[in-house]
């Protein structure tokens, strides 16, 4: 159990070290490193969706004699179609848009751009969540080292995630000390997320499968519909390439070296 608390909190400190990051840097973060990183986001999350998440949920499928493939497709366009209507109904503002999405709702610009960030980290609360919960499940796909490096793999991207968020908000004209609290009550959806997961799955044990796929569509949506499109506006749209590459085998390396 030990070591489930630790790989819960892993990705919460991450988030919050990278938000810490406002009181080390002066100005708003440079349009390239910004896009590296948001790439770089992307590489671990489509990596993660596919050794820690789809995979898994195929290989267990099949041992549980389910025809593999249909807890994999349902889960994921479930998880799509959940993060969807989140998008949908949350009022949130990305980063450098002035546009808000979601319902209507009279909120400030900061706060919007927190719940951004928040509806960002909810499939990657979840991925950890159910990863975990295969652990404690006793299942032999599932092992906690493949859960660490999963942990490890989205806090190594939260901590970029944690100063973009942070950064912009001392642009708006929020204290230091306020951008660094926004951007850590921005993760804790992760922990939190992760317990109603692992909650759900224990009674549950035989939708596992479809968890893990479903994880897996959420994270895709978040890759498809934010992190990407960041990447291509203005120029220099090849570092963002590049941080999605370097993301991608990073996480694929934690996977399987780890798993």
């Amino acid at each position: 159990m030990e070591s489930v608390a630790i790989g819960l909190l892993i990705p919460f400190l991450g988030t919050t070290l990278g938000s810490a990051m406002v009181f080390f840097m002066r100005d708003k973060i440079n349009i390239k490193i910004q896009k590296l990183l948001s790439g770089f986001a992307a590489g671990v999350m489509i990596a993660a969706s596919i050794w820690s998440l789809l995979n898994p949920a195929i290989s267990m499928a099949e041992e549980q004699g389910k025809i593999p493939w249909i807890p994999a497709a349902v889960g994921f366009l479930c998880g799509i179609g959940f993060l969807l209507l989140l998008d949908s109904i949350i009022p949130h503002l990305h980063i450098d848009s002035k546009k808000p999405e979601g319902l209507r709702a009279k909120l400030k610009n900061s706060t919007m751009m927190v719940l951004a960030v928040t509806l960002h980290n909810i499939p990657e609360g979840m991925a950890v969540g159910v990863v975990f919960a295969g652990v404690l499940s006793g299942n032999v796909t599932m092992s906690v080292t493949a859960a660490l490096a999963l942990s490890i793999g989205i806090a190594i991207q939260n901590f970029p995630e944690g100063a973009i968020i942070s950064m912009p908000l001392k642009s708006e004209g929020v204290s230091k000390t306020k951008a660094f609290l926004l951007g850590t009550l921005s993760g804790i959806v992760e922990p939190l997320g992760a317990l109603l997961t692992i909650a759900i799955t224990s009674a549950i044990t035989p939708v596992l499968p479809y968890i893990l796929a479903f994880a897996a569509g959420a994270m895709i949506y978040v890759v498809v519909e934010e992190l990407i499109p960041e990447l291509h506006p203005g120029d220099h749209s090849n570092i963002g390439t590049i941080g999605v590459a370097l993301g991608f085998v990073l996480m694929m390396i934690l996977d399987v070296a780890l798993g």
